[in-house]
């Protein structure tokens, strides 16, 4: 017989950087209560930032807080960057992360942060991702971006173009397949189909516009057919984003990161969820910045923080069930 499943899951929301968009979001998303039966929500951050958004936004509603900086209203200036809020920004993600490892929370979603923020507070910061994997201890991990049945996970992210070739190893590109699959069927999708860009323009065209495609994309996807991972490609990166193409499968790797990162918003930058592979933890995020402009205004769109936290309740829900199996 298996374990008693606990019916909600618990989500960790971190504020993000306290002079961007992401607490008040939070507090207007949270107001429409849609996730009741299904998700309990704690808000990590600075209690009086907090505060100060939901009488703004949402005082009809109460909010569970971890504090995780005593920074003030006074502290900071809606719509700039500052090492105060930078710091505040870190100091949450390092706790609501440390949580999840811990097992007090099922899932974290985290507003956007500012890099020049935290760079000002002085402290090296590349993005949520590399500190999120730097505290899990974890070095084979990814970037996903998804809205939907739309899934797109990276072999490469923030570096130079002139670097990609090299970077995409035959190993590489199998470590985020593999979780790329595995990210699929924790969305409930028992036998994913996954393609695979190529490198070159035209899939190299035989190796008359480059060699990589021939000696090491093609041979990496045969050994993964050969482990059972369904993936086709490599495909030129012109028409991997076509409807008639992409809809015939349930995730796409990307080589490099505008190769996706430009398809990928022009269809669903309203709506897309930024989540990272391979963490013990799940987590994910909006896939949009600060918005500094329209900041504590009400003008910031709600889709896609809704949709960061849709999936990670699917995910802390498919993973609950597992662990009640």
């Amino acid at each position: 017989m298996g374990k008693t499943v606990n019916k909600t899951v618990n989500i960790a929301l971190t504020m993000g950087d306290p002079a961007g968009i992401g607490p008040e979001i939070i507090v207007r998303i949270l107001a429409d209560n849609r996730w009741r039966n299904r998700a309990e929500f704690t808000v990590y951050g600075a209690p009086e930032i907090i505060e100060f958004n939901r009488r703004k936004f949402a005082p009809q509603i109460e909010l569970k807080v971890c504090e995780t900086t005593a920074l003030q209203m006074n502290d900071i200036q809606p719509g700039i960057a500052s090492a105060q809020g930078g710091k505040a920004a870190y100091d949450t993600i390092t706790r609501a992360t440390l949580d999840a490892l811990d097992g007090k929370v099922d899932a974290v979603v985290t507003a956007p942060m500012n890099k020049l923020a935290v760079n000002l507070a002085g402290i090296p910061f590349t993005g949520h991702t590399e500190r999120i994997a730097e505290l899990c201890g974890v070095k084979d991990f990814a970037m996903m971006q998804s809205a939907g049945d739309l899934r797109v996970a990276f072999v490469t992210t923030h570096i130079p173009l002139a670097e990609v070739p090299q970077a995409c190893t035959g190993e590489r590109i199998a470590v985020v397949a593999k979780l790329l699959h595995q990210a699929c069927r924790q969305e409930n999708i028992a036998n994913p189909k996954l393609a695979a860009a190529a490198i070159n323009p035209h899939a190299g065209e035989n190796g008359w516009m480059g060699r990589e495609d021939e000696e090491v994309v093609k041979p990496v996807l045969e050994k993964l057919r050969s482990q059972n991972i369904c993936i086709d490609g490599p495909f030129p990166p012109d028409t991997m984003f076509i409807e008639s193409v992409r809809r015939k499968y349930d995730g796409i790797l990307s080589m490099y990161h505008d190769q996706g990162h430009i398809p990928f918003k022009m269809l669903a930058f309203d709506r897309g969820v930024n989540s990272t592979l391979g963490l013990p933890i799940i987590r994910t995020s909006p896939d949009h910045g600060t918005a500094y402009e329209i900041a504590y205004q009400g003008k910031a769109d709600l889709g896609s923080m809704s949709a960061a936290i849709e999936l990670a309740v699917i995910r802390a829900e498919h993973r609950r069930k597992q662990q009640g199996e």
